[in-house]
């Protein structure tokens, strides 16, 4: 059966259809021409560092697309935070990887730009319970990248079940407010109830209350409906009529409280931004974050040759030469030729990732998720 959707198969991208015409006709005409020199090419966003940082992700792919490949690849760890320099290098004959060159900066473009983002809003709220909700924001096939860029940046878990099966882990959520508005109007504690008695004992019971009425008033029912069964409560509240959110939560969380139901907690989504996980964070408990990360630039990520045949060698506003980055003690990125000295105590950022086609580095999500919270600590990431 031929693809149903308007989506390039895996087939297309790895073998290099899934790319720009003008390197199918550059391949023609070096061909032609008998030429496929020997060349490194590195990828860039800036050339110097800048102080503005982000995150590097997508890696993963990248080894996968050059596997077996007569090349090798070294790049930044994933998780890692960069400023500028290269933070992925590929050496080998041209014509080995001239096609690939679309995917690979797709790859890297759109997972590092998600990852940033995402790493913004953990920082915003680093000891409160921070969901992944955007997959409703990008087209299916690529909700796993969203997924893994938030689990790399330290989010707690998403909320998209075949993104989940790709990687490994369980999706989790609470409830939509169609499952509440299927029961009607006054009827909300016959949905919670439901939702209760449905849902594996695993499930946190987690009642959305801002359907019908105000979020104090079905907070108090939802509660009530529950007893100690209920976790928590969801505020979901639109931008049209949000009002002081702040407020609303403090009034919720009152309610509660002189109730004697200090133990259940208050959850917060609907176009959440880090400033405004900074400003409800002392009054909720957890957030789910979707837009602000699904909505992350790509970054304009470039692919140069610097070096042909053991030459130096760049366009017009690109640095030639083969280089290495690295991290100094001050927490600050170096870029310089790699075979210069190294800067005194610095960290060596552009790793192994691919020698002879063989993919030599392991891609573990919590690795580069402690990665990624120990380089914001170095760099002052916010």
């Amino acid at each position: 059966m031929s693809n149903p959707f308007d989506t390039v198969s895996a087939d297309a991208i790895l073998d290099g259809t899934a790319t720009d015409a003008y390197f199918e006709r550059t391949e023609r005409t070096l061909e032609h021409a008998g030429r496929n020199p020997r060349v490194v090419a590195e990828v860039t966003q800036d050339q110097f560092p800048t102080g503005e940082f982000h995150a590097f992700a997508g890696v993963k792919d990248v080894a996968t697309l050059f596997e077996g490949r007569n090349v090798d690849v070294d790049a930044l760890r994933e998780g890692r935070l960069f400023d500028g320099g290269p933070v992925l290098r590929i050496e080998g004959p041209y014509l080995e990887f001239a096609r690939f060159e679309t995917s690979l900066l797709g790859f890297l473009s759109g997972a590092s730009a998600f990852t940033t983002n995402a790493l913004r809003a953990r920082k915003a709220a680093p000891e409160s319970l921070v969901l992944s909700f955007g997959a409703r924001h990008v087209h299916p096939t690529i909700t796993p990248v969203v997924e893994r860029a938030g689990l790399v940046a330290g989010l707690d878990g998403f909320s998209h079940v075949a993104a989940g099966e790709v990687l490994g882990r369980e999706a989790g959520g609470t409830m939509p407010h169609a499952l509440v508005i299927c029961f009607g109007r006054g009827n909300q504690e016959a949905a919670w109830a439901a939702f209760d008695e449905a849902v594996g004992e695993d499930v946190p019971r987690v009642a959305l209350c801002d359907t019908f009425t105000d979020e104090k008033d079905e907070s108090i029912r939802a509660a009530e409906t529950l007893g100690d069964a209920l976790d928590s409560v969801r505020l979901d509240t639109t931008g049209s009529r949000r009002g002081d959110f702040r407020h609303i939560v403090r009034e919720v969380r009152w309610e509660l409280d002189a109730r004697g139901r200090e133990d259940v907690g208050i959850f917060l989504s609907g176009g959440l931004t880090p400033d405004a996980l900074r400003n409800l964070r002392d009054v909720a408990d957890g957030f789910g974050v979707g837009s602000y990360v699904t909505d992350a630039d790509p970054l304009d990520f470039g692919l140069d040759i610097v070096s042909v045949d053991g030459d130096p060698v760049a366009k017009r506003g690109k640095l030639s030469g083969v280089k290495q980055v690295y991290r100094t003690p001050d927490g600050r990125h170096h870029v310089g030729l790699a075979a210069a000295d190294a800067p005194a105590d610095a960290e060596s950022l552009l790793e192994p990732l691919v020698r002879d086609g063989e993919v030599v580095r392991e891609f573990d999500i919590d690795e580069a998720a402690a990665r990624a919270r120990a380089d914001a600590e170095s760099v002052g990431f916010e």
